[in-house]
């Protein structure tokens, strides 16, 4: 259940109305009236009437009234325990794919933050949560992965999902492996050198009004029989340069933190396949000073590197 559905769904009630509830919330109508179809389903109970005069509470929503409102209030009083004096807390939250380039604009973004008090939230996952956590745990900011190919579902369901997005960049995965691995040592790599070594890899199948299982035959060629999946970013790169039988599919790779792990980076001319990195937020969200700051050193690491 979200805080925020609650929130909207009480002032709705108080309002009597989506379109002074939107007023007073400065939230648009579709994504107030969408919050609120998703509290209903999450208790399986009918808050509201809708009338031509506006929405109405059922017996059911009336009960729900009343926790909510104690709800709402403890958290008022809690605010204002732990918020304390008169300075407001910025927060600033990303979430996106597991990559170095994004990383690395964010280490160089926490340099410049500035003295006031600050948190920021940065979660690496796949695509699905990504979407997931903007429209459900309150993460302002996302970038989204893809390949090309999938470009029109995914945008389909942004577009569905009230979210606004940026291309960012575009690229082909590069392989990464161990200096002392013997694919480092060759002119050029095809997908047959890679047959007997085993990928070290993060899948991520997830493509909306898609079967999984094609996405998987798509994503995952056949003709490798070993598999490590790995989710953290360092232990895939622990794993490589300990393992010389190991290689990862990644987006370009910052030199410093190639050194760092004795580690190469190689293309491969048969891989052609594109992938998509799109700047991602709600569209009725207005972009802060430090997101600004952050997608200012997004492009200058992306600019560097891509």
């Amino acid at each position: 259940m979200n805080i925020l559905h609650i929130r909207y769904a009480y002032e709705v009630a108080r309002s009597g109305s989506l379109k002074k509830a939107s007023d007073k919330l400065f939230v648009a109508v579709p994504n107030i009236s969408r919050s609120i179809k998703e509290l209903e389903t999450d208790l399986g109970i009918t808050i509201f009437e809708r009338t031509a005069k506006g929405m109405r509470l059922t017996p059911e929503g009336e009960e729900f009234m009343q926790y909510a409102k104690q709800v709402l209030k403890m958290l008022g009083e809690m605010e204002s325990l732990y918020k304390g004096g008169d300075q407001k807390k910025r927060h600033f939250s990303i979430s996106g794919p597991r990559a170095s380039y994004i990383a690395e604009a964010f280490a160089e973004f926490s340099k410049v933050i500035g003295p006031e008090e600050t948190e920021l939230f940065y979660k690496e996952t796949n695509s699905k949560r990504t979407i997931q956590n903007i429209l459900e745990h309150d993460y302002r900011l996302g970038i989204l992965r893809y390949a090309a190919p999938y470009d029109v579902y995914f945008k389909k369901t942004l577009e569905e999902k009230k979210l606004q997005y940026e291309l960012v960049t575009e690229f082909t995965y590069q392989l990464v492996m161990s200096r002392e691995c013997p694919l480092a040592a060759l002119k050029e790599i095809t997908f047959d050198h890679l047959a007997g070594y085993i990928e070290v890899a993060h899948a991520d199948p997830y493509v909306p009004s898609l079967p999984l299982s094609t996405v998987v035959k798509e994503e995952l060629p056949d003709n490798i029989s070993r598999r490590i999946y790995v989710f953290e970013r360092a232990s895939q790169f622990e794993l490589l340069s300990r393992n010389p039988e190991t290689f990862l599919w990644a987006s370009p790779i910052p030199q410093n933190l190639l050194d760092r792990y004795g580690l190469v980076q190689k293309p491969c001319a048969q891989n052609t396949r594109l992938y998509r990195d799109l700047l991602i937020y709600p569209s009725d969200y207005t972009l802060t000073e430090l997101d600004c700051r952050f997608i200012d050193m997004l492009g200058r690491v992306k600019n560097k590197y891509l």
